[in-house]
């Protein structure tokens, strides 16, 4: 417990996150029973303002949730129509055809969204029941019983001096407690990363995989926009330098949405994930589609990527891990906001179950089981050899032996049982020595932007007087060790910018963390080969300010 005096509110259900995951567990809480008191509380400026996804959705989710909502006017407007893949060179490009894909891999049925939007619509939706729901509360740290259970959260705090005092308009913020509390933060939540720690969840799992997902939104010419069509490329530019391709897709009003993924397994240091993603809208096929157009919107999140054999243990006394706090995305089909909605469903189910046998804060195993053995479980089990094929063997083998794997899959069986990821990203990173400098192109302000540029367009803001969010275990270190044995990678792997080393005059580098420019992607707290880097929430409402991505 923190030593500063706190007003404390009492709820059945305390919900961490108004992503896909938190508000799916909210409102089905409230569909079982309109009186349990439930809360959500979200760190961005307001419900969306951080959520960034592809985003193809598969509404099973949705179905299970809401059946009707297409009458409740669930912003799903665009049906998918078309579905292409290419292999790209440099300067052309190969169709790749649908017919031998597994039947997963079909984007019928499926909708193109902004998951901000979707989750706005569901955070009405979610009130409507009774829930309340409160953005701009980011939440700090993890409130634990006598017994060393979860017992709930500390929300709202404000005012903090950069050393972490309270200043002069400093407000402590409250305590929150639940009979449960849920995490649902997304990718490398803070407190989903200090519970799995504390509770070692992690034992006998493989280590969680990740990507680094960039995102642009381009209003582009009418007479080029195909609405309903869905695009996936591999290859250039990243050939072997890493894993990872990107995503093209035509939502309504003539808007296009622009996507690259980089794989964070990747060995050297330095690769520049965002210049790569920069190169790849200068291949011709999206040069002319882009050209005549307008960037209006650009964002950064990194991806769960390791799957079924990779997700947690997700329950610990009091608490419960959702969605990608798990990691729950199904790599090959890009998607995880549908697992993420079902596990929502299923931790409200089990916990709806414990509090009415008169239980509370102890193992909601129910949920844990329901992951694993149902929807969420048998969806992920099928392509759980996708990322280890593609990490030990590169492209054109993964696709050959995980297309394979994942039709025996479909049939219930697979030759080469659950494959090993092996190390974490952070681990495989070598050392610069081994590797070649990239030489990358200058961005041209047309097709390409540098990143600060782009960072205007996430419409971040952070308050500059509150303590850096990026905690240094070592601040030598990054001087120390990083920049001469990695070239300091931070430089490059971060798609903001935060990251400098900066050299004045002949003196010494100095290693400058420009915390205001942070996205909150976690690609630091992820790829840093040191592990010095921890990621910790700012105070609510700060960061991106996503539109509709």
């Amino acid at each position: 417990m923190s030593e500063i005096e706190r007003e404390a509110m009492e709820y059945d259900v305390v919900i961490v996150g108004a992503g896909p995951a938190g508000l799916s567990a909210a409102i089905r809480l409230k569909q079982l029973d309109g009186d349990l008191n439930v809360v959500v509380l979200e760190k961005g400026s307001e419900v969306g303002a951080h959520i960034l996804s592809g985003a193809v959705l598969d509404p099973c989710g949705l179905d299970a949730l809401i059946p009707d909502w297409k009458d409740k006017g669930a912003p799903l407007n665009v049906p998918v129509a078309k579905d292409n893949f290419y292999m790209l060179g440099e300067a052309g490009k190969i169709r790749v055809p649908n017919w031998p894909m597994p039947p997963l891999m079909n984007n019928h049925g499926n909708y193109i969204v902004s998951m901000g939007n979707v989750c706005r619509w569901m955070a009405k939706q979610a009130e409507a029941l009774g829930v309340e729901v409160f953005p701009g509360m980011a939440c700090s740290e993890l409130v634990y019983g006598d017994t060393g259970e979860v017992r709930g959260v500390v929300a709202g705090e404000f005012g903090k001096n950069p050393d972490g005092t309270p200043g002069p308009s400093y407000e402590p913020g409250m305590e929150l407690h639940g009979k449960y509390v849920f995490l649902s933060e997304g990718v490398r939540g803070s407190l989903a990363k200090e519970v799995i720690a504390r509770y070692d969840l992690s034992a006998g799992k493989e280590p969680q995989k990740f990507g680094i997902g960039m995102k642009e939104i381009w209003e582009i010419d009418p007479a080029k926009h195909r609405e309903g069509t869905v695009t996936h490329t591999m290859g250039w530019p990243l050939g072997s330098n890493a894993g990872g391709g990107s995503f093209v897709y035509h939502l309504e009003n003539n808007q296009v949405y622009v996507g690259f993924v980089v794989h964070l397994n990747y060995k050297n240091p330095h690769v520049f994930p965002y210049m790569e993603f920069q190169r790849f809208k200068h291949h011709p096929m999206m040069a002319q589609l882009l050209e005549g157009g307008k960037r209006v919107a650009y964002g950064a999140r990194a991806i769960s990527e390791g799957g079924y054999q990779s997700m947690p243990k997700m329950v610990a006394p009091g608490v419960a891990l959702l969605g990608c706090s798990v990691g729950m995305v199904n790599v090959p089909r890009i998607k995880g906001n549908h697992n993420a909605m079902l596990s929502g469903k299923a931790a409200a189910e089990a916990a709806y179950a414990a509090i009415q046998a008169g239980r509370s804060a102890d193992e909601l195993t129910a949920y844990e089981d329901e992951v694993r053995t149902g929807a969420i479980g048998r969806d992920l089990k099928k392509v759980r050899n996708v990322k280890p094929f593609w990490s030990k063997w590169g492209l054109i083998p993964s696709l050959v032996l995980g297309g394979f794997d994942m039709w025996t899959n479909t049939l219930g069986f697979s030759l080469f049982g659950t494959m090993r990821h092996g190390k974490t990203d952070a681990a495989v990173t070598e050392e610069a020595s081994k590797h070649k400098p990239i030489d990358y192109p200058k961005p041209d302000g047309k097709l390409s932007f540098d990143r600060l540029t782009n960072v205007s367009f996430s419409f971040t803001n952070h308050e500059e007087e509150q303590p850096c969010h990026l905690r240094l275990a070592d601040p030598d270190l990054p001087i120390s060790v990083n920049l001469p044995k990695y070239d300091e990678p931070a430089q490059r792997y971060c798609p903001a910018g935060v990251y400098e080393v900066v050299r004045e005059d002949g003196s010494d580098p100095r290693f400058v963390i420009n915390f205001q420019n942070c996205v909150h992607c976690k690609t630091c707290d992820i790829k840093d080969p040191s592990q010095n880097i921890n990621w910790v929430t700012p105070q609510g409402g700060d960061g991106p300010n996503y539109p509709n991505m």
